[in-house]
């Protein structure tokens, strides 16, 4: 069996890292170059960086402090945050970023994914989708989950992997923050929708939302979280020794 990811979110504003809940109330955390360093010695497998408000705000991503932060990690790094153009992708990948994450940029230009994969590899694609249920769905929300598109998201993500994405984050807006567990409904159907790998985002509050997550769904990839992580709760070492103890795949 493949062995699962690991992978911390740095969320990025104003050059920190900070976290909220449901996607508000968003707290000041440390510095994402400390934090990558850190998470990169300590046995991650993969860093996610997101400059949360680029896309918001209309700019594009902070690319010094993201060169620096990929100049201290020796582990994979996808980035996100303000990517509309194939250019936002050479620019990304200069800095030394290893795969780049569309989200805004994607549905206001969907042949994005088609130009990127072609140019760069689906490998380097990556089509992070924000997701929550709306009326019996699940629907794609932007701008940090401040606007309902009202696309359907499995929809979406189909066509997404179809034009080229090589692989998913999946953040369900409805358990972000919320430290519950991981949407385990929402990703078994995104999951088994598509054949690249998914990763699952939104919800991680314990050990035990990783050992029920790769149980509940032996294909998922990875598991993506944020806080549990930065503010000490769960060490990624001990998270690894309960899943190798419960015969779940991790590089150790």
């Amino acid at each position: 069996m493949i062995t699962k990811r690991i992978i911390p979110c740095l969320d990025v504003r104003d050059g920190r890292v900070v976290k909220g809940v449901n996607f508000e109330g968003l707290k000041d955390v440390n510095s994402p170059v400390e934090l990558g360093r850190y998470y990169s010695d300590c046995g991650a497998d993969e860093l996610v960086f997101y400059d949360i408000t680029a896309s918001f705000e209309g700019r594009k991503l902070f690319t010094d402090i993201l060169t620096k932060v990929a100049s201290e990690i020796f582990i994979p790094l996808t980035v996100g945050g303000g990517i509309n153009t194939v250019e936002d992708f050479e620019r990304v990948l200069k800095c030394g970023a290893d795969k780049v994450s569309v989200n805004s940029g994607a549905i206001k230009n969907p042949d994005l994914i088609n130009e990127a994969a072609q140019k760069y590899g689906n490998q380097c694609v990556v089509l992070s989708v924000d997701a929550k249920r709306v009326d019996g769905s699940f629907h794609v929300f932007l701008n940090g989950g401040r606007v309902d598109t009202g696309m359907d998201a499995l929809q979406w993500i189909k066509d997404g992997v179809a034009r080229g994405a090589g692989e998913v984050v999946l953040n369900s807006i409805d358990t972000d923050g919320v430290k519950q567990g991981f949407d385990l409904e929402m990703l078994k159907e995104v999951n088994a929708l598509v054949n690249v790998p998914v990763i699952a985002s939104g919800g991680a509050g314990s050990i035990q939302d990783f050992v029920d997550l790769f149980n509940e769904i032996p294909d998922i990839s990875a598991g993506l979280a944020a806080s549990i992580f930065h503010f000490g709760e769960v060490s990624i070492s001990d998270l690894k020794k309960r899943l190798r103890d419960e015969h779940i795949p991790v590089r150790i």
